[in-house]
């Protein structure tokens, strides 16, 4: 049994299981049941995981691509650990479960992992990098060019024109609607 301390406030990291099941059972015991039975998350030890965070990769289906590249590719897995077990990760066979740290629901929790789960391996994910500079200009900065036409609160003369030209049309369509009917 192997134990894993999840801190409520990670990010940014992912937990690889190899799950060693028959390929029949693994639905069974991966997916959450109606009654709310869930053996994945008895067995991790888990007091609090989300099912839409819960990854369960059948490493037949990735076809030519290795789990490695997968998770590179899916996850932006890296680092020098992750690196330097990609020979152990892409001999893997059967199916693992991929667990980012979204799915302990933001919760401090201690794992007490059991069979048929075995942990691989816990690994960074690329964060997203912040997009170029910061923008200086004056509406950026909630200034604008102050009371001239335009400005909210304040609409240009030609809008003035046409809102008071489509006043007088309503008023002398529904005063000849009125006529005739009268």
């Amino acid at each position: 049994m192997t134990r894993m301390q999840i801190n409520g406030s990670d990010t940014g990291t992912l937990r690889l299981f190899h799950l060693d099941l028959p390929p029949e059972a693994v639905e069974r015991f991966t997916a959450q049941a109606g009654t709310g039975e869930w053996p994945l998350k008895y067995v991790l030890g888990a007091t609090r995981l989300r099912p839409a965070f819960v990854e369960v990769v059948d490493i037949r289906d990735l076809g030519s691509m290795t789990l490695s590249q997968y998770l590179v590719e899916a996850h932006g897995v890296q680092g020098a650990d992750f690196k330097a077990m990609r020979p152990q990760i892409d001999g893997l066979r059967g199916h693992v479960v991929v667990l980012p740290a979204q799915a302990f629901d933001n919760t401090s929790q201690e794992l007490t992992i059991a069979t048929p789960l075995r942990w691989i391996g816990t690994f960074g994910e690329v964060t997203a990098k912040r997009g170029g500079p910061k923008i200086r200009s004056a509406s950026a900065q909630g200034v604008t060019g102050g009371s001239g036409a335009g400005a909210p609160g304040n609409p240009s003369p030609l809008l003035k024109y046409l809102l008071i030209g489509l006043g007088v049309i309503v008023l002398a369509v529904a005063g000849l609607a009125l006529g005739v009917g009268g």
